[in-house]
């Protein structure tokens, strides 16, 4: 009797846990609003402060490998959005530059492969996700001026199987900016994430 209470509790506990989990991962933003009324307070402050990102980052990206960012200044100038900065629905690939990482583990950029990534539409806002990888970026981009969009969303790590809701996490959530920097071509910008870097820059471009 005293084994059977004692797995009856576990089997419990185990199913509470994946009550949580299932709530944590359950989708939660609701795109009806503007971004402005779901951002976070942190957020906020890490978006208003785009250029000082920029402005810590690229300087270290540059003294670690100046060919890579001078050589391609649509993507790492910061000041080359162009009109249309909604990126159609469809698919794509992409890759991530971590810039302005520091330390004895961390280089001041750091590139990863290309990786399919997709863009779904739910009326005027579109739904962004990158798959496969260590780190796994997915949210939404929300109209916001003509050369800008703005981006929420959380960040899937490792073994994880479905991204947590936004704002649960600091750490995992994710804010930044969409623009488009040249024909069919597109980035992602990502200031202060908590993770290996001041500034992400995620390329987008169509499928080759």
């Amino acid at each position: 009797m005293m084994l059977r209470s004692v797995v009856a509790v576990g089997i419990g506990a185990a199913l509470a846990g994946c009550s949580v989990y299932r709530e944590a991962t359950t989708p939660g933003m609701d795109t009806s609003l503007a971004w402005r009324r779901i951002a976070t307070d942190a957020d906020r402050t890490k978006l208003r402060n785009w250029r000082k990102a920029w402005s810590e980052a690229l300087p270290l990206a540059r003294a670690a490998d100046a060919t890579l960012i001078d050589g391609d200044p649509a993507l790492f100038d910061p000041d080359r959005a162009q009109a249309d900065a909604m990126p159609p629905a469809g698919a794509y690939r992409c890759r991530i530059f971590k810039l302005g990482g520091g330390g004895t583990a961390v280089s001041a950029i750091v590139t990863y492969d290309w990786r399919p990534c997709a863009i779904g539409e739910d009326g005027p806002v579109r739904h962004f996700r990158i798959e496969g990888g260590v780190q796994r970026p997915e949210g939404n981009f929300f109209p916001d001026v003509t050369a800008r969009v703005t981006f929420l969303g959380t960040l899937e790590v490792g073994d994880d199987n479905a991204p947590l809701r936004y704002g649960l996490d600091n750490r995992r959530n994710l804010v930044g900016y969409g623009e488009r920097i040249g024909d069919k071509r597109w980035r992602l910008v990502l200031p202060y994430p908590s993770f290996e870097s001041k500034l992400d820059v995620i390329e987008i471009a169509p499928t080759v």
